[in-house]
């Protein structure tokens, strides 16, 4: 088993920035796809970014794309959400999820199809 946690949520103006982490233990042979995924309240749970561990391949949603950035360090098995010029629309609630068995590399890959999920982490963006 594999057990992700993750820190770094919190409220932030609009236009302000936060950096999730993700940090997994246990079975980290698994960690071949690490995703983040939000749910806001009445609303189904959405990918919002992805990376292959081995290929270092990405997803972004199209509504993240150019104010997110997933990134990894492997030596901490910690994967980041860098996220910058944050809108009230991005209040949700962050989970961190993992896929084992696959790889992509590029940055149009798919969002994970995980196996394992963190218990999420709050953000909230005020206008």
């Amino acid at each position: 088993q594999m057990q992700l946690v993750e820190s770094g949520g919190g409220s932030v103006q609009a236009g302000g920035s936060l950096r999730l982490s993700c940090a997994a233990s246990g079975y980290t042979d698994s960690w071949n796809c690490v995703g983040w995924f939000r749910q806001a309240p009445g609303k189904e749970r959405e990918g919002v970014a992805a990376i292959y561990s081995r290929s270092v391949g990405t997803y972004y949603a199209d509504s993240v794309k150019g104010r997110f950035t997933i990134s990894q360090d492997n030596a901490k098995n910690t994967v980041y959400l860098q996220m910058n010029s944050l809108k009230p629309e991005d209040t949700a609630m962050y989970y961190c999820a993992a896929q084992s068995g696959v790889d992509c590399s590029g940055p149009d890959c798919p969002p994970c199809a995980p196996n394992y999920w963190g218990q999420g982490t709050q953000v909230t963006v005020s206008s």
